[in-house]
């Protein structure tokens, strides 16, 4: 581990000497995570992008790229692009990026299970906005609004998600 590394504790996830409060997925930590199972996959996790609403907030940092009304994500084991963002119209399951409510007006992304997906293995672990204090994700881990906000531009290439 490094000071760069983004570390999931039981009391929240300690990055730069900080510990900041989180959630994780409805199916706790998992080994064998699976498609649709709530649970935040166990393992080490490369952060290898970041979106954000250019129309809500502000560029987080210098290599985030913007979200549009068409950006997808693919979550249908049928789909030969699984596991990938997408742009819409799209013929298979998929998730909108630029939601309505705030989630994922900043969305920091991890290698679970891509770029060369496992059907049914899990689809995206991201970094997002909590709904509120306690409320569980589907998988993801989600900080306050706040914290995600201050997290973001101190991550660098180096930065990896750490879920013992």
């Amino acid at each position: 581990m490094t000071p760069d590394d983004l570390v999931l504790t039981p009391r929240g996830v300690r990055f730069h000497g900080r510990l900041w409060p989180c959630t994780i997925g409805k199916g706790g930590i998992k080994t064998r995570k699976q498609e649709g199972d709530g649970a935040t996959p166990r393992g080490t996790h490369r952060i290898v992008g970041m979106l954000y609403r250019p129309d809500r907030i502000a560029r987080p940092a210098p290599w985030a790229r913007p979200i549009g009304p068409l950006d997808l994500w693919s979550d249908d084991v049928a789909d030969p692009e699984y596991n990938m963002m997408v742009r819409a119209p799209h013929g298979f399951g998929h998730e909108r990026l630029r939601r309505a409510d705030p989630l994922y007006d900043l969305v920091i992304l991890t290698d679970w299970n891509w770029p060369y997906a496992v059907k049914g293995r899990g689809s995206a672990i991201f970094l997002h906005q909590w709904r509120r204090p306690g409320f569980p994700t589907e998988g993801c881990i989600a900080f306050s609004r706040q914290n995600l906000h201050r997290i973001a531009p101190l991550i660098s290439y180096r930065t990896r998600l750490i879920v013992a």
